[in-house]
């Protein structure tokens, strides 16, 4: 299956989750116009085929560690600290680490 259709994959079986809203729900085609929301907050994309999403940091620091992705920089050349992106070759599945995303972004103030 290609990133595109895990990503939609996803985005399909977190679609009745509460709060979540899919790519494009909210109109416009700039940063994050592809992502996954809830309470109107990314939590999850798909950017080059690499699936983003953002995690506690301590959880980031930790998935880096054992080689399962990096910190994502937008292109800006500064890594964030609560931001992963995923190596494709990691062997980590998506739905769970998405739900952490999701869990995580909902409670976040």
């Amino acid at each position: 299956m290609t990133p595109p259709d895990r990503f939609d994959a996803l985005a399909d079986e977190l679609s009745t989750e509460p709060g979540v809203t899919l790519p494009g729900a909210t109109g416009g085609t700039g940063f994050g116009a592809a992502a996954l929301r809830v309470n109107n907050k990314i939590f999850a994309m798909l950017v080059r085929d690499r699936l983003v999403l953002k995690l506690p940091k301590p959880r980031v620091d930790a998935l880096v560690s054992a080689g399962h992705g990096d910190r994502w920089d937008a292109d800006k050349g500064k890594p964030m600290r609560e931001w992963l992106t995923l190596s494709p070759t990691t062997d980590e599945p998506w739905t769970p680490l998405a739900h952490e995303a999701l869990t995580f972004v909902a409670g976040c103030r």
